[in-house]
C-alpha cells in the first residue's frame, strides 16, 4: 500500500508542475500585441486550461474566442470564449462543428489583429476539416492507430487529408498575425507535427506520406491518395511560435516528487519510443538488477510507446506497459512499476495508466487470470481493474506525453538489516 500511495503522490505532483498555466502566462507577459483585436483559438486536450490562463492575463483584451477540446475536459465557462467538446482519437461531428467555429472566428481579420493560437496534443483529431468523406477519414485514423504507426507517421498522413493541418490554418488566418503557444506532446518537440502543425510550416513531404502508406499497407481511396500527393505549405510569414512544455518537464517533475519521498532517482530517458510491452519488460529488468539495493531507488522513463492492437480487449499503452512489467517484478521485495499519461487518459478508457507491484501477478493468478493471455488480447484495463491497478486521475488540463516509473522501496528496516547480513 505504501508503494501505491507513493505512486499516486508522484503522479499528482508531477502533473501539477506541468500544468500549462505558468508557461502560458509567462509567454503572454513577454508578448507585445498589436493595437488591433485579439481572438483566441485554443485546440487540444489542454486547451481549456491554456485558455483559462490566457483569459486571466489578457482579460477584456480578448474580443472573443473558441476552445475545442476532448469530451469532459471543459471545467467551466470562460469570459467571451465558447467551448466545444469533441471526439478523440477519432474525429466526430462535434470535431467538425468546433473546427468550423474556429474558422468563423478568424474570418475577416486585418493585419493589425492577432490570433492567439493555444495548441496542445490531441488537436489532430479535434481540429479537423476533412478533404475526404468523414467515414473514410475515421477509418484511416483507425488503421493508423492499430497498425503501430508512431505519432509522427500518423500526423504526416493526417495533415494531407485536412484543410486546416500542416500550416493551412495559418494561411487561413492571413493577413492577421498568429501568436502560437504550443504544449508539446511529441518527442523532440517537432512543431510541424504537434497536433499536425496547423500553424507551422510542414517539413514532411508527399513522398514520405506515400511511403507510410506502403509501410503499413494502409487502405486508401483514390481521392485520399490524390490528397497525399498535394504538397503542404513550406513557408509562413505571419506566425510566431513559443513552446511552453514537454515530456522533459514531466520527467524532471516526477524526479523531484520521487526525491521528496526519499528515493534516489535516475531519469533513464525522456525519449522512450518502443512497444509498450517491451518498455514494461525493460523496466522490470531494471528492477531485477537493483533488487538487492539497500537504499530506496526510482527510475524514470518518459516518452510515448506504441501498441500493435491484435486483440479485442480494452486498454491503453500505459496500462499495457505496467502489466507487461508485472511478471518480471513478481516476488521482488517492495517493488512497483507504474506508467501514466499526463493528460489523464490512456487509450479509449477512463484510466490514465496502470500500476503493478511485486504481488500483482499472484493476485491475478488467484483469479485465474494469465498475464500473457491478457496482453495477447490487449485487455490490460480489465485485468488491472480486478487487482486495483488502474490509475485514474480524470482530465488533468495538460498533455506532455507519458512517464513510467520503477520504485524500489527500502524504508523497511527489517529488510535493510537482512540485506546487510546477507540473509
Amino acid at each position: 500500500m505504501s508503494l501505491r500511495r507513493d505512486a499516486d503522490q508522484i503522479i499528482a505532483e508531477a502533473i501539477e508542475e506541468v500544468l500549462p498555466d505558468r508557461a502560458v502566462k509567462q509567454a503572454l507577459k513577454e508578448k507585445e500585441f498589436a493595437k488591433g483585436r485579439i481572438v483566441v483559438a485554443a485546440v487540444g486536450k489542454a486547451s481549456w486550461q491554456m485558455a483559462k490562463a490566457a483569459s486571466e492575463i489578457l482579460g477584456n483584451r480578448i474580443e472573443r474566442g473558441v476552445v475545442l477540446t476532448k469530451y469532459h475536459h471543459v471545467r467551466a465557462e470562460l469570459p467571451n470564449i465558447v467551448c466545444y467538446e469533441a471526439g478523440h482519437p477519432v474525429p466526430d461531428q462535434n470535431s467538425f462543428r468546433g473546427t468550423q467555429a474556429v474558422l468563423e472566428l478568424v474570418k475577416n481579420l486585418t493585419e493589425e489583429d492577432t490570433v492567439l493560437f493555444l495548441l496542445s496534443g490531441g488537436g489532430s483529431a479535434l481540429f479537423e476539416q476533412p478533404l475526404i468523406p468523414e467515414e473514410e477519414l475515421a477509418e484511416i485514423t483507425r488503421q493508423l492507430l492499430v497498425c503501430g504507426a508512431d505519432i509522427v507517421e500518423i500526423n504526416t498522413i493526417r495533415k494531407r487529408l485536412s484543410g486546416v493541418k500542416g500550416g493551412k490554418f495559418a494561411e487561413y488566418c492571413e493577413p492577421a498575425q498568429v501568436y502560437s503557444i504550443v504544449l508539446s506532446d511529441i518527442l523532440g518537440d517537432p512543431l510541424d507535427m504537434i497536433a499536425s502543425g496547423p500553424a507551422y510550416p510542414d517539413s514532411s513531404t508527399c513522398e514520405t506520406a506515400l511511403a507510410i502508406v506502403r509501410k503499413y499497407n494502409l487502405k486508401l481511396s483514390k481521392k485520399a491518395l490524390s490528397c497525399l500527393k498535394i504538397e503542404t505549405p513550406k513557408q509562413l510569414s505571419n506566425v510566431e511560435t513559443r513552446v511552453s512544455g514537454s515530456v522533459k518537464d514531466l520527467c524532471r517533475a516526477a524526479a523531484r516528487a520521487c526525491e521528496k519521498l526519499g528515493y534516489k532517482t535516475v531519469i533513464l530517458t525522456d525519449q522512450l519510443t518502443c512497444e509498450a510491452r517491451e518498455a514494461g519488460s525493460f523496466l522490470a529488468s531494471i528492477a531485477k538488477s537493483y533488487a538487492d539495493s539497500t537504499e530506496s531507488l526510482a527510475f524514470i522513463a518518459g516518452g510515448e510507446t506504441v501498441v500493435h492492437v491484435k486483440g479485442s480487449g480494452t486498454g491503453g499503452r500505459n496500462q499495457e506497459l505496467a502489466l507487461a512489467a508485472a511478471s518480471g517484478i513478481a516476488g521482488l521485495n517492495s517493488t512497483a512499476v507504474f506508467s501514466f499519461g499526463s493528460d489523464g487518459t490512456d487509450g479509449p478508457t477512463d484510466a490514465a495508466g496502470g500500476f503493478c507491484d511485486d504481488s500483482t501477478k499472484e493476485r491475478l493468478h488467484q483469479q485465474e487470470i494469465d498475464i500473457d493471455e491478457v496482453l495477447k488480447q490487449n485487455d490490460a484495463y480489465n485485468a488491472l481493474k480486478k487487482c486495483g491497478g488502474l490509475i485514474v486521475t480524470g482530465a488533468t488540463g495538460t498533455n506532455v506525453n507519458d512517464a513510467a516509473v520503477v520504485l524500489i522501496d527500502r524504508t523497511n528496516a527489517i529488510f535493510n538489516k537482512r540485506q546487510w547480513l546477507g540473509t
